[in-house]
């Protein structure tokens, strides 16, 4: 199941990074530059919604997509925070945290599917209102200017930190969720 339609949308959300990231140092102004950036950023972001979708509708889920899929996330949002980091729309602080917590989570999930008990880590709903509010600044700080009297620059960074604190709340989350498996584990 390598190259299925799911996997292939899934592999496009990994293409996409060189290619938002070379947006910004593509001669262009610097409203093209953000607005193309934002466009792809959200085009590729929903890919992750609809390679689930027709992976389960074409009957086409995999082991290897299931492992894809979140790596794929993890790449594009990390890659993203970075180039926001640069452009100074976002804080160091904010992105350490975000990536701190994928690398985190990622391991620990990882950990308790070796021992047999990765239901304890399974996706919860603070999990998705975090993906929410990431997925949703993004975009924003990537855009940074008015879309009527919205400024998404304002919004983004308000957004940002709110992933940020909802991405500290799903780590302590799930560390309680495995604490008693790892605890019953190490010794």
């Amino acid at each position: 199941m390598f190259f299925t339609i799911p996997t292939l949308m899934t592999w496009t959300r990994i293409i996409a990074i060189p290619l938002i990231v070379g947006v910004f140092y593509a001669p262009l102004a610097p409203d093209t530059r953000n607005l193309i950036a934002t466009l792809m950023f959200v085009v590729f972001a929903a890919t992750d919604w609809l390679d689930g979708f027709l992976a389960r509708k074409l009957n086409q889920t995999s082991a290897f997509g299931a492992f894809l899929d979140p790596v794929a996330d993890k790449f594009l949002v990390c890659a993203s925070l970075l180039v926001l980091v640069h452009l100074g729309r976002t804080d160091v602080f904010v992105a350490l945290i975000i990536i701190g917590r994928e690398i985190a989570i990622s391991a620990l999930r990882e950990w308790m599917a070796q021992i047999g008990a990765s239901k304890s880590v399974a996706v919860h709903m603070i999990g998705k209102l975090k993906t929410t509010a990431q997925m949703t600044a993004i975009p924003f700080l990537l855009y940074d200017g008015p879309v009527g009297p919205i400024n998404t620059g304002v919004w983004g960074l308000w957004l940002i930190w709110i992933a940020a604190v909802l991405t500290v709340w799903s780590m302590v989350y799930y560390l309680q969720k495995a604490l008693p498996e790892i605890r019953a584990r190490v010794r």
